[in-house]
């Protein structure tokens, strides 16, 4: 039996922190580490990081909508980012680095838009929500020692994770 896929791309900071939350879950095909919404083609991470290409860090992951809805992917993105923090994610600063939900269709946009109006009224927190929406554009894949960081180094990934995690026990946790 073939499995229905649909793809979902979001950026919250550095992808080596956004893979793994998504990786888990049941339903989940792939999680792949990238580059989108900039202006070059076929990006390096060199490129990316100098600011000049207009590419944020993202992840796309391929799901089975069957097993698990869109909706259900954008609540998990919510709780792996500061969606008050337009210019980058925790460590990591800049245009490169800034929390995006980027669309694949009229109703991912629509389900986004609904998620991010809810969190806002939610009163979770004390800024505005700037979490942006856009359009999808060409998603073009990390180079390889970039894909399932987690898993290749653990070590720089509990590192590089720390603020996040502190961050997330003080504004996801179950009882808010």
């Amino acid at each position: 039996m073939v499995k229905r896929q649909e793809t979902a791309i979001f950026a919250g900071g550095c992808f080596w922190c956004m893979v793994q939350p998504f990786d888990q879950h049941p339903g989940i095909i792939s999680v792949v580490s990238g580059y989108t919404g900039g202006h070059v083609p076929n990006p390096t991470y060199e490129q990316v990081c100098s600011h000049t290409t207009g590419h944020t860090e993202a992840v796309k992951i391929t799901f089975d909508p069957t097993v698990i809805s869109y909706q259900q992917l954008v609540e998990i993105y919510w709780q792996q980012t500061d969606p008050t923090d337009a210019m980058g994610q925790f460590q990591d600063r800049g245009d490169n680095y800034r929390p995006v939900i980027f669309t694949n269709s009229p109703e991912q946009r629509q389900i986004a838009f609904a998620s991010r109006e809810r969190l806002a009224k939610s009163d979770r927190f004390n800024q505005p929500i700037v979490t942006q929406i856009e359009d999808a554009q060409p998603f073009y894949p990390a180079e390889d020692y970039h894909q399932h960081f987690y898993r290749k180094n653990p070590a720089r990934f509990a590192l590089e994770e720390a603020a996040r995690q502190q961050f997330k026990q003080v504004h996801w946790q179950k009882n808010k």
